[in-house]
This record gives C-alpha cells, sequence and structure tokens, in this order.
C-alpha cells in the first residue's frame, strides 16, 4: 500500500513554513534518541507502525529507525514498538504526525478486534463502512484489516448497494428498484438493497437481490428474517451494532456485520513519544 502521499500531506499540515520553537532553540544538530511507547492498560493492535517509520523518513532521511513489532500485532501495555535515533530536532518535527498516525490507525485495529473476538464462534464477519475520516479511508479500512475485519465498499464504484435514500427517490418498490439495477448495472457487480421489515426482504428476494442488508432489526427479527431468506441471498446486518449486542446479533445468523463505528467513533490508542540527547 502506498501511504506516501498519506504522509507527505500531514507533514505539509503540520510543518508549513517551519518549526518555529525547534529552529529558535536548536541552531545546530542535536544527537538524540526517541522511544515510542503504547500506553494503553489493556494493550492494543498495532497499525500505523509503517506510516510512522515513513513521517521520519520523510523528515529526515538520516534518521534510524527500529522496532521488534510489525503491523498487525498485539502488543502489551508499556512496551516500545519504535526507537528513532538521529538529529534530535527532526525527532522533535516528526514527533506529532507520526504519533497521530499510531493513534488514530490503533484505535481502529484495537476496536476492530474487540467486536471480532465477540463474534467468534460464530460464521458472522465484521466488515467495515464508508464513514471514513476524508482523505485517510485507505489508511483506515487497512486498519480494519489488521484487527482481523473485512473491507465493505471502498467506494461508490465497488458494487450496488440499494439505500433507504435511493429507494424514496425510486418509489419505494424495492423489487423493482432491484430489477432496474441488475439491468442497468455493470456485468458482475451484486446487487444489495437495504432494508427494514420482513416484508422488504421479501421483495428483495422477489428482485434477486444478491445481499439484502437488514438495517435496525432487532435480533428476534434477524432470526425471522435469516429463516425467510434461506441462503437465497447473503444476509448482512447494520445499524445500531455494538460491542454489548454483537453477540446476540452474531447468534441470530447473518453473513456480515457492518458497524461504522469502527472507523468514525474508534476512540485513540495511546501512545507517548520521549525523546532523549545522546
Amino acid at each position: 500500500m502506498n501511504f506516501r502521499d498519506h504522509v507527505a500531506r500531514a507533514l505539509a499540515e503540520d510543518l508549513g513554513t517551519g518549526d518555529v520553537t525547534t529552529q529558535a532553540l536548536f541552531p545546530a544538530s542535536v544527537p538524540a534518541s526517541g522511544t515510542i511507547v503504547a500506553e494503553e492498560p489493556e494493550g492494543l493492535i498495532l497499525a500505523g507502525l509503517a506510516v510512522a517509520v515513513e513521517v521520519f523518513a520523510q523528515v529526515d532521511p538520516s534518521l534510524t529507525c527500529s522496532s521488534s513489532f510489525a503491523d498487525g500485532d498485539r502488543i502489551p501495555a508499556n512496551a516500545t514498538v519504535l526507537t528513532i535515533t538521529g538529529d534530535g530536532r527532526s525527532l522533535l518535527q516528526s514527533e506529532r504526525v507520526a504519533l497521530n498516525f499510531l493513534q488514530r490507525l490503533s484505535g481502529i485495529a484495537t476496536l476492530t478486534a474487540k467486536f471480532c473476538d465477540a463474534v467468534k464462534g460464530f460464521r458472522t464477519r465484521i466488515v467495515d463502512t464508508r464513514k471514513t475520516t476524508p482523505g485517510l479511508r485507505v489508511l483506515e479500512k487497512w486498519a480494519v484489516t489488521l484487527g482481523g475485519g473485512a473491507n465493505h465498499r471502498f467506494g461508490l464504484g465497488d458494487g450496488i448497494l440499494i439505500k433507504d435514500n435511493h429507494l424514496t427517490l425510486a418509489g419505494g418498490d424495492v423489487a423493482r428498484a432491484c430489477r432496474l439495477a441488475r439491468e442497468r448495472a455493470p456485468h458482475g457487480l451484486k446487487i444489495e438493497v437495504e432494508v427494514q421489515s420482513l416484508e422488504a426482504a421479501q421483495a428483495a428476494l422477489d428482485g434477486r437481490a444478491d445481499i439484502i442488508l437488514l438495517d435496525n432489526m432487532t435480533a428476534p427479527a434477524i432470526r425471522k428474517a435469516v429463516e425467510l431468506i434461506k441462503g437465497r441471498a447473503t444476509i448482512e446486518v447494520s445499524g445500531g451494532v455494538t460491542l454489548g449486542n454483537v453477540r446476540e446479533i452474531a447468534a441470530a445468523g447473518p453473513d456480515l456485520i457492518s458497524v461504522g463505528a469502527l472507523t468514525h467513533s474508534a476512540p485513540a490508542a495511546r501512545f507517548s513519544m520521549d525523546i532523549l540527547p545522546q
């Protein structure tokens, strides 16, 4: 995955015309070493280590980075995930951007892992959504996979998903909307449609939908929908999914559970960076 442009944009945003504090205090090189430590009390799933290394490399190619971990590893509390040596001025200029990537992406990976752990023993897969930070979708969806989740559509061209607003504009006929999509869609694209009732699920079957998205339905209603569909379409569930109810939803039998919170509400993972002179 190419994330050089993401790093370059983040550095341009932060450094701008220069680090005036560092420039004022250190007119000459200051040999130093920095350590980045994971501080989550319960540990975390590491995501963004390679991105952080790229941050340091773009600021100063002479910096040396070393780590005994890799992206996707489970990291215990207080573990040193990265050591950087070189000019202390470069470490100061890189610190915030490197930590921002690590905190954001590791937070997503760690939350995803919690959802995946919660549904172990069921065939259901946890998938993400397009509810991502503008400009960071590729990185955030990568973090989801590091946490054990799967990616839904990256963009609007990856598959047909007929949602409530589409249906409203199209007159509300679920079966007809599915048929129109089938007739006009590029060859090979699957047809998915969002429904909120058993009647609409039956209409989706009548329209030969490939995937039926059960939106904001209770676990008992999901179970009834699964019985109705009987393997004739892939079943996805979304809406109101939390760590508290995801296992109950998985037990109802869907193939996929999509969780927007993986990317729009994941808490930042805690990291710190200490810099010492050498």
